[in-house]
């Protein structure tokens, strides 16, 4: 009797420990403890919209959609600024935008479905750039998914593969903690995308959700009332507790740091070297070190610098130490090379560029990163997984006194001239039709404002652009990073806009490019958001005619036509110019006529008809 005894024992604890179990899963515990306020006019929207204040959101970028309706209204009930596009690919790039210039996080909110598909390729893109950014979706209600309701597909399979963080949100009580953690996770470490899918019976007030989800005609029996107690249940938990006071403060942000023996390692290499050369990327510009901190560190070292990605205009326009040109040669030479923030991939040759003899120093936040291509065509001598920016400074606080051999970053800047020579008489070339597309950029680095922000979006006129224009100061140049996004110009320049609204913003489009985001004139208009455009109109997708045509015999999709994107920019409520040959001499005229209009709130397209050069023969488009 006694093993039977133990064994009914036994099956009771095991009985009573899942009664427990489900009684928690299902939130019966939470509810004894946890009133729910059926009379409450509240939604979940406010609990997202007060987090999001309590972090310094300043914008939310949007297409509206029923599912995100109440976060949308309770956003701009607390003043946070609500600026809907006409896609949402264009919301994200918005978002990406004003997180690399605000340095704080970009914020995305699209409806379910093929409103959250249709943010794929902006999302990915903000991961490749490292840029911190939350996307909000909509969802169908949480007893409905899975089950065919309207728009309803398995979004978190989707975004788990492209976002540090993913969260399905199952009551409004964890909607606060859940928008907290995201935020942090966003910034911390290496920054990135982060997804949250909000279930639209987590949004809306009690009543409503009632109505739509609670029991109307039960079936009868016992399975009937098991129904009904189950799905009242379900119910009273996604709103109980739903409006005690919760901290929406910011959670602390880990960002990892070089120690002090890998920083007394760089300062000796360094101190020692002849020939140093530092290649920055868009890390070196993250939070928690300014801007001009950084500034000042490259300028107290004396070290020429390449800069590229968001680190593009960090030392001005005309600095002594940035070096624009020949950059290949100058890494053959160099005896230390430290990339802070760089990465070995294609725009490096994957690190095959490097001089094995040299001592590389490379920090990046992301391991990665770090060591990409290590394996193949080059080593590190010093690999610091940390904080690019707070890592020169503490690296020219070691050096101080010590500066680099002045004739070595002359002598590159002195090819640098000499190269830009070149440039600027090839632009003087005439083109066998229409304008040199080298002498149109030219002329808009010389008229374009010191306060501009430069907005690159397209292949072969763009990729000219990167060469001639020259950003004026930190964070003044935006383009999409090593995943070569097309259609990022009108999102890009709606956020900065937003963001430095004294600023003129201007968008280098390709023609081919343009296409993605024209309508966002529109946005532009409505939004009183004036940048100005200027489109290198060759009728053709010209980065890869170039090597399609010689080496497959064939122009095939590649031919676009002289469309009149200014009547387009009229349309939508903007204001257009057509720029041709016979306007040559009127060139200069016609831009500070449309930089005239932005500035009186209009934005400006001008349509400039380009013909062929052989500047970027060579280049790469795959």
């Amino acid at each position: 009797m006694e093993p039977l005894g133990s064994l009914l024992g036994c099956s009771a604890a095991v009985a009573m420990g899942v009664l427990v179990f489900s009684a928690y899963k299902l939130g019966v515990l939470y509810q004894l403890f946890h009133k729910t306020e059926t009379n409450s006019p509240r939604h979940g929207g406010e609990s997202v919209a007060a987090v999001l204040r309590a972090h310094g959101v300043k914008y939310v970028f949007t297409l509206v959609g029923g599912h995100i309706s109440p976060i949308l209204v309770a956003c701009e009930k607390v003043g946070i600024r609500v600026v809907d596009t006409r896609h949402e690919a264009t919301a994200v790039f918005a978002a990406d935008a004003v997180a690399r210039l605000s340095g704080t996080v970009g914020v995305a909110a699209v409806t379910a479905g093929p409103g959250l598909t249709n943010t794929v390729t902006a999302v990915k893109n903000a991961q490749m750039a490292e840029s911190p950014l939350l996307l909000i979706g909509g969802a169908a209600g949480t007893l409905l998914q899975g089950r065919g309701a309207l728009q309803d597909i398995d979004q978190m399979s989707l975004f788990k593969p492209l976002c540090k963080f993913c969260a399905s949100i199952r009551t409004i009580r964890e909607i606060v903690p859940t928008v907290r953690k995201a935020l942090a996770v966003a910034q911390s470490g290496t920054p990135g995308p982060v997804f949250i899918e909000f279930p639209i019976d987590t949004l809306y007030a009690f009543h409503l959700v009632s109505k739509e989800f609670g029991v109307k005609n039960p079936p009868k029996g016992l399975m009937g009332k098991v129904v009904s107690w189950y799905l009242n249940n379900h119910l009273m938990n996604v709103f109980a507790g739903a409006w005690e006071t919760r901290d929406v403060s910011p959670l602390p942000v880990d960002i990892p740091q070089a120690t002090d023996h890998q920083v007394q390692k760089c300062i000796e290499l360094v101190s020692r070297a002849k020939k140093p050369v530092i290649l920055l990327g868009s890390q070196a510009t993250l939070p928690p070190t300014p801007a001009d901190d950084i500034r000042k560190t490259l300028e107290d070292l004396g070290i020429p610098c390449f800069l590229g990605g968001m680190s593009r205009g960090l030392l001005g326009k005309d600095s002594p130490i940035h070096i624009r040109q020949n950059r290949r040669d100058a890494l053959k030479e160099a005896d230390v090379v430290l990339l802070a923030g760089t990465v070995c991939d294609f725009r490096l040759s994957y690190g095959s560029v490097l001089n094995r003899r040299s001592k590389i120093i490379a920090i990046n936040r992301d391991r990665t990163q770090l060591l990409k291509n290590s394996d193949m065509f080059w080593k590190p001598t010093v690999a610091i997984q940390g904080d690019a920016g707070s890592f020169l400074v503490r690296l020219s606080k070691g050096l101080k006194g010590h500066r680099c051999p002045e004739e070595w970053p002359q002598r590159l800047k002195a090819g640098d001239v000499t190269k830009e020579n070149v440039n600027r008489a090839k632009a003087e070339e005439k083109t066998e039709h229409h304008l040199n597309p080298l002498k149109v950029l030219h002329r808009v680095d010389e008229l374009m404002a010191e306060d501009s922000i430069i907005v690159a979006d397209g292949g072969d006129f763009v990729g000219s652009a990167a060469y001639i224009m020259r950003p004026r100061g930190p964070m003044r140049w935006l383009d999409p990073g090593a995943f070569g996004t097309l259609g990022v110009g009108g999102g890009f320049a709606l956020g900065a806009k937003l963001c430095r609204p004294e600023s003129e913003v201007w968008i280098v489009y390709g023609d081919g490019s343009l296409g993605y985001s024209v309508a966002e004139f529109d946005t532009f208009t409505r939004h009183k958001t004036p940048v100005i455009c200027v489109v290198g109109n060759d009728a053709c997708w010209s980065q890869i005619s170039r090597e399609q045509v010689p080496i497959l015999g064939s122009n095939v999709a590649c031919g676009l036509a002289f469309t009149d994107y200014h009547v387009v920019a009229d349309g939508y409520g903007g204001k257009g110019y057509l720029v041709r040959r016979e306007d040559e001499d009127r060139l200069s005229d016609i831009i500070r006529e449309a930089q005239r209009e932005t500035q009186e709130g209009k934005a400006t397209l001008l349509n400039v008809l380009i013909g062929k050069t052989n500047f970027r023969e060579g280049s790469i488009s795959v």
